[in-house]
Order: C-alpha cells, then sequence, then structure tokens
C-alpha cells in the first residue's frame, strides 16, 4: 500500500482501520479454524459405552460372584468375611458403590451368573487356564500359590510326585488341580484320580483329615491353614510351579477390567493388599505340630469346665466368647493355678496390682481371674478406640501382654518414624526395637522385650482362628446374599 498522504481527512483514516482489524480477525479466525475445531461447529463423538462399568456407577451397586468357601467368603457371627470378600469389599470402597455378593457352586455357575449379571465379577481364587481364558476375561495377576499335596499322617507320606504312584486323588472338576495330575499322569506318574464336582478344597481337606479319603492338592494357603484345624494332616513340598489367580469379567467388560487392575495396582502400591492378605493367611506356613495338637486336645479336657463363665464374661463385655478362651489358653493353657515368673496369676494371668485395681478377692478363682481378666481387656479394648479392627484388638491384645505403657512407648515411636501407630503392622515391627538402648533409652516406660508381645498376638489369633473354624457357619444357599457392605 502506498503511503497516505499527511492531507487525508480524519474520516478516511478511521474508515481504513477499521479494515485492517477486520481482516486481521478474520484471516486469524482462518487460522485458528485449522488448529482447533470451534464448539459452535465441531460436536466431539459422545464417550463409548463401558458394559458392566456404566451398570456399576448408574445403580452404585457392585456384584462379586462368588463360592461359599473359607478362602473366599463366609458368614461369621453374622458377619460376611473371607479373603477375596474383603479385597471385594475394598474394591466397591474404591469405587465408591455398595457390594452384593452372589454364590454358586462351581465355575459353571459363576460363568452363568456373570453372563447375566452387567456389572458382575468372579472373585473366587480362580486359577488362570488357558481353558478358562477362552471363556472369561481375566484381570492382572494378584496373587500365586505353590500346589500342595495333602495327606494323613497315618498313610505313607507324599514328598514327590513319584510318591502318588498307587494312591487315590479327589481334586476339585476343572481347577488347575486336576490339570497338574493329567501332565503327570503324562510324565508317567500312574494313580487314580477323581474328580469331584462342586466340592471345595476346604472340603476335601476335611475329608483327608477323617480319612474318608486318601489325599488331595490344595493351594499353599489353603492347605496350611487347614493344617492348623486338623494338625494331622501332611503338607507336601510344592508340586508344581505356582499358579497364577485373577478375577475374571465378561469379555465385553473392558472397563470393569481396567478399573480392577487399576485397583490392585493402588492397593499392592500403598499396602492395603498386605494388609487385607495377613488377616486372613499371615503365618499360615508356622506350625507346631506339638503345640497345636495339644491345644485341641486341651478344647476337649480343659475348656468345658471353664466355658459357661468365658462365655457370660465375654457377652457382658462385648466379645467373642472365642476370642476370651483363645486369649486365656495363651495365658495359661486353661490352668486354673498357672503361675508366670514375672508373678502373673491364674486363667488369664492377672498380676497382683492388676487384681487389686478391680477388686478381686481371690486371683486363682476362676470364676473372679476370668471376669477381672476379660474386663481389663475390655479397658484397654476401649483406650485404643482410634484403631479400627482389626488392628484395635490386635493393640488391646499386646497391651494386656506387655502393659499399657511399652504400647505408648511404641507409638511414640511409630509417630517419629512418620508411621501410622494406629496400625498394628507398625507397632509389630517398634515394639521389638524397644529391645535395644538406642531405642529404650529415649522410651518413657524403658527397656521392652517387644519380640514377645508380637508373639503373644500371633499365637492368641491363631488359638482363636481355629476355635472360629470349629464353629463356623456357612449359608448354603446359592441365592443372592444383599448388602454385602
Amino acid at each position: 500500500m502506498p503511503p497516505v498522504p499527511r492531507h487525508v481527512p480524519a474520516a478516511v483514516m478511521d474508515a481504513l482501520l477499521f479494515l485492517c482489524v477486520v481482516a486481521t480477525l478474520f484471516f486469524a479466525a482462518l487460522w485458528q479454524s485449522d488448529q482447533q475445531p470451534s464448539d459452535r461447529f465441531y460436536v466431539r463423538p459422545p464417550p463409548l459405552p463401558t458394559p458392566g462399568l456404566d451398570r456399576v456407577f448408574s445403580q452404585g451397586e457392585l456384584t462379586m460372584i462368588t463360592r461359599n468357601t473359607a478362602h473366599s467368603y463366609y458368614l461369621y457371627r453374622e458377619q460376611a468375611t473371607g479373603f477375596e470378600y474383603d479385597l471385594a469389599r475394598a474394591f466397591a470402597d474404591f469405587l465408591g458403590v455398595r457390594l452384593t455378593v452372589r454364590l454358586a457352586d462351581n465355575w459353571q455357575e459363576m460363568c452363568a451368573l456373570l453372563d447375566g449379571t452387567p456389572g458382575g465379577f468372579i472373585a473366587a481364587g480362580v486359577g488362570i487356564t488357558a481353558a478358562k481364558k477362552q471363556r472369561v476375561a481375566f484381570s492382572d495377576v494378584y496373587l500365586t500359590s505353590g500346589q500342595h499335596l495333602v495327606s494323613h499322617r497315618k498313610q505313607r507320606r507324599i514328598r514327590r510326585p513319584a510318591d502318588l504312584e498307587g494312591r487315590t486323588l479327589h481334586v476339585p472338576k476343572g481347577s488347575p488341580y486336576q490339570e497338574r495330575l493329567e501332565q503327570l499322569r503324562n510324565q508317567g506318574v500312574h494313580f487314580h484320580m477323581v474328580l469331584c464336582e462342586g466340592v471345595p478344597s476346604e472340603e476335601l481337606i476335611r475329608r483327608v483329615a477323617e480319612q474318608t479319603i486318601d489325599a488331595t492338592i490344595a493351594d499353599s494357603m489353603v492347605a496350611y491353614r487347614n493344617r492348623r484345624y486338623y494338625p494331622q494332616l501332611m503338607v507336601s513340598e510344592a508340586v508344581s510351579r505356582e499358579v497364577a489367580f485373577g478375577w475374571a469379567v465378561g469379555r465385553a467388560s473392558k472397563g470393569l477390567l481396567e478399573e480392577i487392575n487399576r485397583f490392585f495396582e493402588t492397593i499392592k502400591a500403598d499396602g492395603r493388599f498386605q494388609e487385607i492378605f495377613d488377616r486372613h493367611y499371615a503365618n499360615v506356613s508356622d506350625f507346631d505340630f506339638v503345640g497345636v495338637r495339644a491345644y485341641h486336645r486341651r478344647l476337649k479336657s480343659r475348656l468345658p469346665e471353664y466355658l459357661p463363665t468365658v462365655q457370660a464374661a465375654a457377652a457382658a463385655h462385648g466379645f467373642d466368647w472365642r476370642l476370651v478362651a483363645a486369649q486365656m489358653y495363651q495365658e495359661s493353657h486353661f490352668d486354673p493355678n498357672a503361675m508366670s515368673h514375672a508373678g502373673a496369676f491364674g486363667l488369664m494371668q492377672l498380676t497382683r496390682a492388676t487384681a487389686e485395681s478391680l477388686g478381686v478377692q481371690n486371683i486363682l478363682d476362676p470364676t473372679e481371674n476370668i471376669m477381672a481378666g476379660v474386663r481389663h481387656m475390655k479397658a484397654l479394648y476401649d483406650y485404643f478406640d482410634e484403631a479400627a479392627p482389626p488392628d484395635r484388638l490386635c493393640l488391646a491384645l499386646a497391651a494386656y501382654n506387655t502393659g499399657q505403657g511399652h504400647l505408648y512407648d511404641a507409638r511414640r515411636l511409630a509417630r517419629q518414624m512418620n508411621l501410622d501407630p494406629d496400625k498394628w503392622a507398625v507397632i509389630s515391627r517398634t515394639l521389638p526395637l524397644l529391645r535395644y538402648p538406642e531405642y529404650y533409652k529415649e522410651a518413657v516406660y524403658g527397656y521392652c522385650r517387644g519380640t514377645e508381645p508380637v508373639e503373644y498376638v500371633k499365637q492368641t489369633l491363631l488359638y482363636y482362628d481355629i476355635l472360629k473354624h470349629k464353629d463356623r457357619r456357612t449359608p448354603t444357599s446359592s441365592a443372592a446374599v444383599a448388602g454385602g457392605g
């Protein structure tokens, strides 16, 4: 454009400037339209539907499809529990929805329920196999376990696969155990295999213990845990590589599968997976045959005399009587005249100072001793009211054993280490540190044999688990179980 003469009127100048601005805006708009579509003329496609997950969020409900077993799901004192169930509860919380449980007897029934349940998933300790992957979509592996042969101590011990020659093994039909036995057959090991439709491993283990069947195979967690309940069992070395476990969804439920994988990744990173696992399977491989067998005997020979008092004391303070009985055995082996080197007396091993504070007249009187011991336990349980179960119970048990003061020091040490003082997994690490001068010199209550309360809690919970197993009540219906959470 040639230079504008100085004598051009102001009105013409204004018009030229206006045209330049309009042209600039026009070309800028054209350039922007090439870079980024406008809201007016470009409509983004709607998000792709995610079968299953849409139903979960629209109805606020997640459906767990599982089996009624000790590993997966069962009722104890009218409360749902089980390793898989506790994981599923955590998953429902992760998504911010409620959990519903539906029960089936076998893999085929679980798959049938899955087909008719949008937003459903199978969580039942299912081993991932090539055959099952043709039917469902599996999550990432969240757990692995070896397979162990389980037999009775009175039978010839099975130490290795070659020892299966001539034996009869009962295993659940369609299980990874069946696949492993078929592999051993192909390798030239000769035995008889009986496939059991709809019978869980726990039931087959019970039959082995009662010698109504010869032997079976179970995952390491299940085999070792059931050895507590039936000390007459023998558990062999693993006979296979570890089996990988996964949750299963319908093959179209990709969105739900992604959320499951994200959930497992999250809880393994933040420690919640280990907490849930330890709640059900901590220390299951530890086994004292003589000690556990003696406990089973004394439950029959000694406990009945004190059982009415135990039940009354537990009811008065809101405890499960089986917990009280387990703690009493850990304290005294049900011996009313027991006396420790530290000066504790009776069935609940009360010190004289504690007995006096609780108004006990005769420290060796079984009724007084039990009632006072449970009352003392309740006071400790109330003290740790900021901790959530089951951590709260573990803290109270540890305090009963070693004293509230040492728990105070262990919790203070946890805070100094930026750890949660209300988690038993934390305190079980800080209590043993109070054995060392660099820690107990700064402690308010000084030196503590910190490994002893940790062992005390472990053993009490072991005895409690055995008693719960003896009285476990489980539903038998395959109908829906509402309101899991």
